[in-house]
């Protein structure tokens, strides 16, 4: 995703965040962390021989590359092998003197020019044997060299699949089918102040199971130009999630939670990033995968709840993807968690009614309560005879 304002179905995303507070109050503003592609938004320069790890490692760094990039690698790799052994036998024909005498017993038949030593290495790789050139057993190094070239050429298509395979059912593509609402929401839950944001996989094959997870990133700038980054974790109520159907992840913004002491006009004025994930399982790969994006303040709506998108019929459960970023307005105080609870609290009756945990309690209690009225009244009554 590049820089710049992306729609999302009536949602308008950047890829920046407002601003980033500094440690002498000052805002200026900074890309996300996350882009909502869940790709992240780092440039590394200057890693110690970063050039060797990759050649280390060249399996994943062919795998991680766009398709051109591997595509023009494969085909320069089988065109230089050619070229590398269609020069060797060139070399060998010139040695052996194939090419000025016709008479002579030639190492390798009708390569008597640069073009015949790189059509027949062409055709000894690839095994087409078209049978106009082929070897004599005259020449021992020629014969060396086609087993050399049939055992790298092996190599190569091996790599060459192994790498292809690997490429079109790697991870990140899986991930793209998994997504997350466009925006997060903050509305009342059995009467607590909670965070959610919606999560749903859009393939008919699902996976067997999956984890939520959220952070919220904060940068702090300070003068001398350094950025402390600060990671704090939210709790997640029912984070093991079968994602069937589209999932509301819910946080619940209680005592300990970041935004415990947020409200909605503290929200307008934060500079922070909610960094979600989901790792799953795929159901038919056995792969691990993990789809993210990212929410920005602006993109945490205060008063709305997910609109149903589940509707049942008489055979099956019918999902409306239309209705996968719609939301609805509900009435919510615009106090934060905090100032909610204490709030809360403060309108509940000091004297609560006695509870007990079952009935056969409460008339063990009653009849207790009794028996002692009666021993109360009975002493009172004997206080007064003795009078």
């Amino acid at each position: 995703m590049n820089s710049g304002t992306v729609q999302y179905s009536g949602v308008k995303c950047r890829d920046d965040i407002p601003s980033v507070i500094t440690d002498d109050g000052y805002y200026s503003k900074k890309k996300r962390y996350v882009r909502k592609d869940g790709s992240c938004n780092m440039v590394m320069h200057h890693v110690p021989e970063e050039w060797l790890l990759w050649v280390t490692d060249i399996f994943t760094t062919l795998v991680e590359i766009r398709w051109r990039v591997m595509l023009l690698t494969f085909a320069l790799s089988y065109i230089i092998s050619w070229l590398f052994f269609g020069i060797l036998f060139w070399i060998i024909a010139l040695i052996h003197g194939d090419m000025k005498d016709p008479n002579n017993e030639p190492c390798v038949y009708e390569v008597r020019s640069f073009t015949a030593a790189f059509l027949f290495s062409l055709e000894t790789q690839t095994t087409i044997g078209y049978g106009f050139r082929g070897m004599s057993e005259n020449c021992m190094i020629a014969i060396i060299v086609v087993t050399i070239q049939d055992v790298i050429s092996v190599f190569i298509d091996t790599f060459v699949i192994g790498i292809a395979v690997a490429k079109m059912a790697s991870a990140r593509k899986r991930a793209q089918t998994v997504g997350f609402s466009n925006c997060a929401v903050i509305n009342l839950r059995d009467g607590h102040l909670c965070l959610s944001w919606r999560v749903g996989d859009f393939r008919r094959n699902h996976m067997v199971e999956g984890t939520a997870h959220a952070q919220l990133v904060q940068h702090l700038a300070h003068s001398t130009g350094k950025v402390d980054v600060t990671y704090k974790d939210l709790n997640i109520e029912e984070n093991n999630i079968i994602l069937a159907t589209p999932t509301t992840i819910v946080h619940k913004i209680s005592p300990g939670s970041p935004l415990y002491k947020v409200s909605l006009q503290d929200l307008r004025k934060e500079c922070f990033e909610l960094v979600v994930s989901f790792t799953y399982t795929d159901d038919c790969t056995g792969i691990l995968h993990q789809t993210r994006t990212s929410y920005t303040p602006s993109e945490i709506l205060w008063g709305q709840h997910f609109q149903e998108m589940i509707r049942v019929t008489r055979k099956n459960y019918r999902v409306d993807y239309a209705l996968f970023n719609h939301t609805v307005k509900v009435l919510v105080p615009e106090l934060s968690a905090e100032e909610y609870d204490l709030k809360k609290y403060s309108q509940q009756p000091k004297h609560k009614p006695l509870h007990t945990s079952s009935p056969t309690a409460a008339v063990e209690l009653v009849n207790g309560n009794s028996l002692e009225a009666e021993k109360a009244s009975t002493s009172s009554a004997v206080q007064e005879h003795e009078l």
